[in-house]
């Protein structure tokens, strides 16, 4: 096809994809020292990317990640949420842990598919008890991760037994470095004494659209000035150093412009983003203040014609990793969430992500429906991938240990 029919296509996919929006969007996955300054200097036109849409050859990884087994690397790249209060032996995740090398886990306090009030967290002491049994099933230390933005957005909230927290709103109108540092240490120590070693947050989207349904109009933005922001994120960042939890900048490239709710299906922010979104990431970054950093499925037809964020090499490697100077964890939104389903097989997202430069993918089982195989159906869909030749052991090689840099500063 020619460039313009290219453009064509794509933006018909993912329209196409996006045909079944839900009515109401449940706020579900994402809704949930200090590292070396990252390589690198920023682009002056962010806005613009030289990536490619098919990605180049992988680069040869480190000696260190050679003799990994192809199974131990792909287990690794894969955050999966799952049920239960406590670890019976024949819950799945067991399995995946045990057979599948699973590097990552994501809890929540309220199961959506079902309704129940009670999904992974119960009560401080039921929490303790459910992580470390997941630590001892883990062949090597593992990633425990929970949304713990504050206000509206907290897994662990005052009715399981845990502090009451502000949100990032209310932390950003006060406008006080220290003392967002102060109540970041105290969500982290919550954090730490629970288990839990990564906070999908803070959200460092900029408020563009305080009327957004998944940013602004929940209060979880710091604020619409980028400088806030960065300045409110970084305090909020080193509280939880101070504490030994790692963090997670979301939701790149920014989604507090958007005016829809990628958990219920195609977002498309290229008439309403502005490069002004990446500042947060380019002073975090610099700053090395950047554990990992989560992609939005947001999709961006100046940055990539063609695919969402999450799915795009020319926004995650050629924005993120190349303009930006990352090279750290880049973990995905969660994968089931409608702006992909609706476009994507769980196969070909997995895929795409992968490609794109993603090394932790997420899969909440926690939006529309729960699937108990669902670890090892992204585990075998990886695991193929890679037997085909799609994705290299040297492309699984660079997230491996990517991971295992992240997971040797987890408390």
């Amino acid at each position: 096809m020619t460039a313009p029919e290219q453009r064509r296509y794509g933006r018909r996919h993912v329209l196409a994809g996006a045909g079944g929006l839900l009515a109401g969007a449940l706020l579900a996955a994402c809704r949930a020292d200090s590292p070396a300054p990252s390589p690198g200097t920023a682009s002056p036109s962010p806005g613009k990317t030289s990536g490619h849409t098919s990605p180049p050859p992988a680069t040869e990884p480190s000696p260190s990640a050679t003799s990994v087994p192809v199974e131990v690397m792909v287990g690794q790249m894969l955050m999966v949420g799952f049920r239960g209060t406590s670890l019976a032996p024949d819950n799945p995740i067991v399995a995946d842990l045990r057979d599948r090398h699973l590097g990552a886990v994501v809890l929540f306090a309220h199961d959506v598919p079902s309704g129940d009030p009670v999904r992974n967290i119960d009560s401080p002491q039921q929490l303790s008890e459910l992580t470390a049994a997941l630590q001892a099933e883990a062949h090597s230390p593992l990633l425990v991760a929970t949304d713990q933005e504050g206000g509206r957005v907290a897994r662990l909230g005052p009715e399981h037994g845990f502090p009451a927290t502000a949100s990032a709103a209310e932390l950003g109108a006060a406008d006080d470095p220290a003392a967002t540092r102060q109540a970041a240490a105290a969500i982290a120590r919550t954090l730490r004494d629970a288990g839990i070693n990564l906070n999908l947050a803070p959200v460092v989207d900029v408020n563009l659209n305080p009327a957004n349904p998944v940013i602004g109009a929940l209060d979880r933005s710091f604020s619409a000035d980028p400088a806030v922001v960065a300045e409110q994120a970084a305090a909020f960042v080193q509280g939880h150093h101070d504490e030994g939890v790692l963090t997670s900048l979301k939701h790149f490239p920014g989604h507090g412009s958007s005016r829809g709710d990628s958990h219920a299906g195609f977002v498309d922010v290229t008439d309403v983003w502005s490069p002004v979104e990446l500042e947060p990431y380019r002073e975090l970054i610099h700053g090395g203040l950047a554990d990992s950093v989560m992609v939005a499925h947001v999709f961006n037809a100046e940055l990539d014609p063609d695919l969402p964020a999450s799915l795009s090499h020319r926004t995650i490697t050629g924005l993120l990793r190349d303009e930006l100077g990352y090279d750290g964890v880049v973990v995905s939104d969660d994968l089931q969430m409608r702006a992909i389903t609706d476009g994507w097989s769980l196969e070909e997202a997995i895929r795409l992500a992968v490609l794109a430069g993603t090394d932790l993918l997420a899969f909440s089982n926690n939006i529309d429906f729960f699937t108990p195989d669902l670890g090892a159906r992204a585990y075998d869909a990886l695991m193929a991938l890679v037997a085909s030749g799609e994705v290299s052991e040297e492309r699984l090689a660079q997230s491996y240990e990517r991971l295992a840099r992240l997971k040797a500063r987890a408390g």
